[in-house]
């Protein structure tokens, strides 16, 4: 019917009501989670290096890595999210667990900053090597409390965007055109909730004290987690279908157990039981995983019954369903390094800002606060874009703007930039450093030379984002649209522990017998400048590579088989042959 949605159902089970339920609200009112969900982690990890430096008196690159494996651990965690919610949980319920999971993390990260027995005593001496370090049961409770905020934007985040879409009828022209909106709106809103964290947060941390920051978080979630229930009567909701990792075992299974088995000339003996508008039609990229939709006499019992076994025998479309996801792993590759780059903003930049002048006047900036013009650039890049530069290219090239791969390329030139930028503003701060002598506090260099990088790498992310998110969701099939974004978020994870990685190899590296080393506890004695350089030319290199994959990367659409013919469930070979 007409005013009914398809594929959805409301809170009782029945079929959606067009009229009652989805559209601008329902999808808002899931937004709010977003916004408190970026307020807590981006508040947390934008000055979570400094706490470490200058509270637990832990060396520089140790902080960096604490931070960096924090959020690689929240993004790894979108998969545990995503599976849960395509298995059992469903996007609704999945949300509403985590959030409150996240809930209960920030507010034992309050109650660990308040308690004095839970950092070491305060130091006075500039060299944080003379201070002593946090103990193992102050580093635990800290550790279980991140990990629980870790463990819950995992859980929701892979959920929200996926939740919010579902709001939309993709069959309705009207719903299909507000859906695409949704995705800047998104992004726009994850950006606002960054904003407040490296201002408003940032600012309550370090004037007021960091366990008041912390809690103003959980309450604030406490708060979104009541509005987002108070539109369970008007979501739409989506039943769940399977994991799709199960899926695709399942068809890795069944085409190496047929391994053996001849493909067909004709692709009369494959075989499918999806519904005829749901079906995927037969491609000719990995043949190899065609093999899965082969009937073969094993597929038979003894009486001559057809037996269906997801782990022996796939359908057409679930095999192409595999195809669509391999298609991706190309991009999704070479997009892991942007995110590398994107953790020196809140990590080793962050430390810069901390030796520089950061005074206007009587007010003295956070050093955290400086990724407001990370920010900031990503909201002006979004806003030129969307009022620039479509119109612009809608009317000299009626396109729409630029393809979600353009806009993958662009973050990524822009973010190699960027670390070119740093690695030349760390060359001037590095030679003030070394005329006014290494261990003092403040240099006198404006922390100002800091934005051009913040600029480039946040302006590269405002592409790189909404490029990423509607790659992944638009090019993925329709059935893994939560792993799909989970498969997006994993690209995030991955950068921050390729950070990791990278600060582990350099130090160990650079640092052996006795020398300081690139990175290592006093960025003033380091060479931050060669790390950068080192980042930059890995970045250019990978925009290349990503140049390369895209032009492979074709979006597939499927290719009509004139002699198609499948066997549908319940059928006999004798009926097909």
């Amino acid at each position: 019917m007409f005013w009914t949605v398809a594929d959805a159902v409301d809170y009782k089970g029945f079929p959606a009501d067009r009229s009652k339920t989805g559209g601008w609200v329902p999808a808002a009112l899931s937004l709010g989670i977003e916004i408190c969900e970026r307020l807590s982690t981006m508040g947390i990890a934008v000055n979570l290096v400094t706490y470490l430096g200058g509270t637990m008196h832990l060396p520089s690159a140790t902080s960096a890595n604490i931070v960096t494996d924090f959020m690689g651990t929240s993004f790894l965690l979108c998969l545990l999210g995503g599976f849960l919610a395509d298995s059992f949980l469903g996007r609704y319920r999945t949300i509403a667990i985590f959030a409150t999971v996240q809930t209960f993390g920030t507010g034992l990260l309050a109650i660990s900053t308040k308690q004095p027995q839970l950092r070491p005593p305060p130091c006075q001496a500039t060299d944080i090597t003379k201070c002593q370090h946090a103990s193992g049961i102050q580093m635990g409770v800290l550790y279980i409390s991140l990990y629980l905020i870790a463990l819950g934007t995992g859980g929701l985040k892979s959920s929200v965007s996926g939740f919010g879409t579902d709001q939309f009828d993709e069959k309705d022209e009207k719903e299909k055109t507000q859906m695409a909106y949704f995705f800047s709106r998104f992004f726009f809103v994850i950006s606002t909730g960054t904003l407040m964290a490296v201002t408003v947060l940032v600012y309550i941390q370090d004037e007021v004290g960091r366990s008041w920051g912390y809690g103003i978080c959980s309450i604030c979630m406490f708060t979104a987690i009541l509005i987002f229930l108070s539109g369970t009567r008007r979501y739409r909701y989506k039943k769940c279908s399977g994991s799709p990792i199960v899926h695709i075992c399942q068809v890795v299974v069944a085409a190496r157990k047929k391994r053996k088995v001849e493909l067909p000339s004709s692709t009369a003996s494959l075989y499918e039981d999806y519904p005829e508008e749901s079906r995927i039609q037969r491609t000719y990229q990995f043949r190899c995983l065609d093999k899965a939709s082969v009937v073969t006499n094993t597929d038979y019992s003894e009486d001559g019954a057809f037996v269906s076994n997801p782990w022996t025998l796939c359908p057409v479309t679930r095999v192409e369903e595999v195809k669509m996801v391999i298609r991706l792993l190309p991009i999704w590759a070479t997009t892991i390094l942007f995110w590398s780059t994107y953790a020196q903003m809140i990590t080793f930049s962050v430390e810069q800002a901390t030796t520089m002048q950061r005074s206007i006047g009587n007010f003295k900036i956070p050093a955290a606060s400086l990724t407001v013009f990370f920010v900031a650039a990503i909201l002006i890049t979004l806003g030129a874009y969307d009022r620039l530069i479509i119109p612009l290219l809608k009317k000299r090239k009626g396109k729409p703007g630029f393809s979600n791969l353009q806009l993958i390329a662009i973050g990524l030139f822009l973010s190699a930039l960027g670390m070119a930028s740093a690695s030349v503003v760390e060359v001037k701060r590095l030679a003030v450093a070394k005329a006014n002598g290494t261990t003092g506090t403040t240099l006198p260099i404006s922390v100002f030379y800091l934005i051009p990088q913040f600029f480039l790498v946040g302006s590269g992310e405002g592409f790189m984002y909404t490029g990423q998110l509607d790659f992944f969701i638009t090019q993925s099939p329709k059935g893994m649209k939560t792993m799909s974004t989970g498969l997006f978020l994993t690209t995030l994870s991955l950068g921050f522990f390729f950070s990791s990685l990278l600060v582990s190899i350099v130090k160990a590296a650079t640092g052996s017998n006795g020398k300081h080393g690139w990175v290592g506890e006093n960025i003033n004695k380091g060479r931050l400048d060669c790390f950068y350089g080192l980042l930059a030319a890995l970045s250019f290199i990978n925009f290349g590579l990503f140049l390369l994959c895209a032009s492979w990367y074709k979006r597939k659409k499927a290719k009509q088989v004139p002699e198609m013919e499948i066997i549908v469930k319940g059928s006999s070979v004798e009926e097909k042959l």
